[in-house]
C-alpha cells in the first residue's frame, strides 16, 4: 500500500451521492467504467438516476438507458430490485442510520448484489469502512503470491489499513489505477513494481 501511495498520492475516486453509487455499483458489474459513465449520464438526462426514478420508470426506459453497460436486461432487474429494497426500507436517509453490518446484510439480500457490489455501496456511497475486493485486488495480490479467499483477503487489508472509509477508498482506488495502468500488457507485468516487492 505504501508503494501505491507513493506512486499516486491522494486521489479522488468515485465521489458521488449515495443514490448514484447504488445505481453505479450495479451498472459496473462486468463492464468498463466508461460505459457506466455513459449510462449514468443518460439516466440523469431522463431524470432516473435516483432510487425513486428507477422504481417509477418503465423497465424499457431503464433498459435503453443502461444498454452501453451490457447485460442491460439483467441489470435493469437488479436496479429495480435494489432500488425497490431501498425504498421499502425508508430510502437512503433511513439506510444511512443503520449499523454497517445490518446495512450490508440488507444489500446482500437483494438478488444480484454480491459482496463486491455491497461493499462498494457501503464504502463509496455511505462512507463505511468496507474494503472492496474485486478482480483488480485479487490480481494484484496474486502477483505478490497472496492467493487466499476473499474473506481472508479482506481481513488482511483491514489489518494493514486504518479502519476508516476514506483510507479504504483510497487504497482500493490506488489498486484500480495501478491495475489499469500496468496489468494490460506483458511488458507491464515484467516491469510491475508490486510484483517485484514480493521477490
Amino acid at each position: 500500500m505504501q508503494e501505491l501511495e507513493d506512486r499516486y498520492g491522494a486521489i479522488s475516486w468515485w465521489e458521488a451521492p449515495p443514490e448514484e453509487v447504488l445505481i453505479g455499483a450495479i451498472l459496473t458489474q462486468q463492464t468498463r467504467w466508461e460505459n457506466v459513465e455513459r449510462a449514468i449520464a443518460t439516466l440523469k438526462e431522463i431524470q432516473c438516476c435516483s432510487v425513486t426514478g428507477v422504481v417509477e420508470a418503465e423497465r424499457e426506459v431503464i433498459v435503453a438507458a443502461v444498454r452501453p453497460t451490457g447485460f442491460y436486461r439483467v441489470k435493469t432487474e437488479r436496479l429495480k430490485a435494489l432500488c425497490g429494497q431501498v425504498a421499502d426500507l425508508g430510502g437512503v436517509e433511513a439506510l444511512a442510520a443503520m449499523p454497517t453490518a445490518r446495512l450490508r446484510e440488507e444489500f446482500l439480500a437483494v438478488r444480484g448484489v454480491g459482496e463486491e457490489t455491497a461493499d462498494s455501496i457501503l464504502c463509496y456511497g455511505f462512507g463505511r469502512p468496507a474494503f472492496v475486493i474485486d478482480a483488480y485486488t485479487r490480481r494484484i495480490c496474486r502477483c505478490m503470491g497472496i492467493t487466499v479467499g476473499d474473506a481472508k483477503l479482506r481481513r488482511l487489508f483491514e489489518q494493514a489499513l486504518p479502519r476508516d472509509a476514506v483510507a479504504y477508498a483510497q487504497a482500493h482506488g490506488w489498486i484500480v489505477e495501478y491495475a489499469k495502468e500496468c496489468c494490460r500488457t506483458e511488458r507491464g507485468c515484467k516491469e510491475c513494481q508490486v510484483k517485484n516487492l514480493s521477490g
